[in-house]
């Protein structure tokens, strides 16, 4: 961080000159925006903002009782960028930077490369919050990171072999005081990180935390690229909170918003009075959907800009990985536009050809200069390769959601299970593209809003059947190949839809029901963390094998998950209908003898109706179906159940046993201390 300590002008040199023209300058932030500087023995801060079309640049503030006449900035033509000096400015001053445009209107404009953003508060009025949108002057320097250990360790490996079971969360309303205030970055460190530890994720997923004006936007709409947003506290709070996760072994995924930009008047909709950051023709350049401004990826500058924001997060903030949203509206010019709302490409296609370019320059920057950091699409169509590398015509992103999983899985269990025998290729189907990308399985928040109902409210039957469907779920889900996300208050089977005005309701943890569904995801977590069968091999076809897929009659599905070189197995058995199945007969491939009983969703402990199950399968030598062993099982009604095994031919003694002895599954969950974790 000492590259925010200057003791001269951190001002553009040539070769800092070069690499912005050519759209590499992928550390922009240490050059542009305000910075905390000595010139001359005096202490103070020195400006620079891009405004190429801008006849005049002052920087309004504090010190100069906001008058645009005192501090002018000096313009550099081969940049763009009008840049200055102003002793007495000092840390956490408030400013903007009066722009006079070419026809002579003076606009008022936040500063694009700004640390810090004027804090808010919920009780603050309208009229107060459209005052409220002043840029801060930050040092960032000064916090002192301890997570050594975590930084140095996720440059090891690859993050694809590795389990990532993330919880998704939003801070505002994750948890609130008791007079319905935010809590602080520093109060979040002191209750979500001790709870998604205890939970057993790996990862947490904040939506965005860069500065935006409105609430309801959920953080979508950015108005701040540099700024952790002010509603929770100061940037270095938001690094003690990102310290602590990594201090407790939990990554932190960030959600980051390139496809887009809101259209407030003070921020950077036609920054300088002429369409900057976005095309000039709104068939291009204005997302009627959303009502946003979308960015011009031809620009060298809107590229450094964008590139540069990704990788600040990533070195400055020690993110460790960004969720690119809405890549789909990114990739096509004629998202959500009717027929003479967009223009095709040079080629007459409807791709968006730049957008695609800065992905992929995005997503080599990310690899390159930030070993171990990953990035995730959302992206909802077909687009090819967008985890391919770059080298061989991809995206170059290490993950993608897998909307297509979601919406077939969600859609099953909605359906009456009387039903779902209609529709057993909804399970199935999705294992016929699972290798085409490197995916992760999201129930997001995106489910549960605008009248879809919680998860709890979607599956089909009375009471009963939908706490035990939810639970079947959650197991088929973490057994799939692919990594994990859940949306929070989904964990404990939040009723009602989620309100980003309101507290989750926690209170639902005095029911029983409630609480037992928290317990099962907690031991589903733990479980899937302890057992590599479940992620070591995601993304390969080794790792997976279907036992039973075409039982569509009983709705049972049935799948192996193994680990590297087939040594230890996890079985998924899945019945997704109430009725018990017994004496159900399924063939076995080689190697395995005895399979153990590890986890079960119908168990009493996890509000199921505690079906008798047997603790120890034994192979026999009967063929069923293609195979010459098979086994005989009971299913329990609507749920799903765990068993592992480990090849035969590991004994106790053989060089391979001491290896395979800590890849056989084990039931961490009854060694497990309970955290007691209360609210106020």
């Amino acid at each position: 961080m000492d590259k925010f300590n200057n003791n001269g002008l951190p001002q553009m040199t040539d070769y800092d000159r070069y690499l912005w023209c050519r759209a590499a300058h992928h550390k922009a932030y240490i050059r542009m925006g305000a910075h905390i500087s000595t010139f001359e023995g005096r202490r103070g801060v020195h400006f620079a903002v891009w405004a190429p079309n801008a006849s005049r640049v002052s920087v309004i503030c504090e010190l100069n009782n906001w008058q645009a006449d005192r501090n002018p900035l000096i313009f550099v033509p081969e940049t763009g960028i009008w840049q200055g000096f102003i002793a007495g400015v000092k840390e956490g001053d408030l400013y903007k930077y009066s722009i006079t445009t070419q026809n002579g209107t003076v606009l008022d404009k936040a500063d694009p490369y700004s640390f810090a953003t004027q804090p808010r508060s919920l009780s603050d009025s309208s009229e107060e919050l459209t005052r409220k949108n002043a840029s801060v002057v930050c040092e960032l320097g000064r916090f002192e990171w301890n997570d050594g250990d975590w930084m140095e360790e996720r440059r090891q490996g690859d993050i694809r072999q590795k389990p990532m079971n993330i919880y998704e969360c939003n801070l505002a309303s994750w948890g609130r005081t008791d007079d319905n205030q935010w809590m602080t970055y520093r109060e979040l460190a002191q209750k979500l990180v001790p709870y998604v530890k205890d939970m057993g994720y790996t990862h947490i997923e904040l939506m965005p935390v860069t500065a935006h004006p409105f609430d309801g936007s959920w953080g979508y709409q950015v108005t701040g690229y540099f700024a952790p947003t002010g509603r929770f506290g100061r940037p270095e709070d938001f690094m003690y909170l990102v310290n602590e996760f990594h201090r407790n072994g939990i990554g932190v995924i960030l959600d980051w918003v390139p496809a887009h930009f809101t259209n407030d008047f003070w921020a950077l909709a036609r920054f300088d009075g002429t369409c900057l950051y976005e095309h000039e023709d709104p068939r291009r350049g204005y997302r009627k959907e959303w009502g946003t401004y979308v960015f011009n990826y031809g620009r060298n500058e809107v590229r450094n800009f964008l590139i540069s924001s990704g990788l600040f997060w990533l070195q400055c903030y020690h993110i460790d990985g960004l969720r690119v949203d809405a890549v789909a509206s990114m990739l096509y010019l004629d998202y959500g536009s009717r027929d003479g709302e967009w223009l095709p490409n040079c080629y007459g296609g409807r791709e968006n050809l730049e957008a695609v370019a800065f992905l992929r320059e995005f997503n080599e920057a990310v690899v390159k200069e930030c070993p171990g950091c990953f990035t995730c699409a959302e992206e909802s169509t077909a687009w090819p390769r967008v985890t391919g590398s770059v080298s061989e015509g991809g995206l170059g992103f290490t993950f993608k959601w897998n909307m297509g999983w979601m919406h077939d899985t969600l859609e099953y269990f909605q359906k009456d299970p009387v039903y779902r025998k209609y529709h057993h290729n909804q399970l199935t189907f999705g294992m016929m593209y699972q290798y085409s990308e490197n995916f992760i399985l999201p129930l997001s928040h995106d489910e549960i809003v605008y009248g879809k109902g919680s998860l709890l409210r979607k599956m089909a039957g009375d009471e009963w059947q939908r706490f035990a469907g939810l639970r079947s779920l959650y197991g088929y889900m973490t057994a799939y190949p692919g990594k994990k996300l859940l949306f929070m208050g989904s964990e404990f089977a939040q009723w009602n839809e989620w309100n980003s005005n309101a507290n989750l309701d926690w209170f639902l943890l005095k029911d029983p029901k409630h609480a037992n569904m928290q317990s099962w995801c907690r031991d589903l977590n733990l479980f899937y963390k302890n057992n590599r069968e479940l992620w070591e091999l995601d993304n390969q076809p080794s790792g997976f094998l279907w036992l039973q897929c075409d039982d569509s009659e009983n709705s049972v599905v049935i799948f192996v998950r193994y680990s590297q070189g087939r040594k230890s197995m996890v079985m998924a058995v899945c019945n997704f209908t109430p009725v018990p199945r017994e004496y159900y007969r399924i063939g076995l491939p080689y190697g395995a003898s005895v399979w153990n009983l590890r986890l079960n969703s119908d168990d009493l402990r996890y509000g199921g109706s505690g079906y008798s199950v047997k603790e120890e399968l034994r192979v026999e030598d009967i063929p069923f179906g293609k195979y010459n062993k098979s086994l005989e099982i009971t299913i329990p009604p609507m749920a799903c159940v765990y068993y592992t095994s480990c090849l035969d031919d590991v004994r106790e003694g053989s060089p391979a046993h001491y290896e395979q002895h800590s890849e056989c599954p084990v039931d961490e969950s009854k060694a497990r201390v309970k955290f007691e974790y209360e609210w106020n």
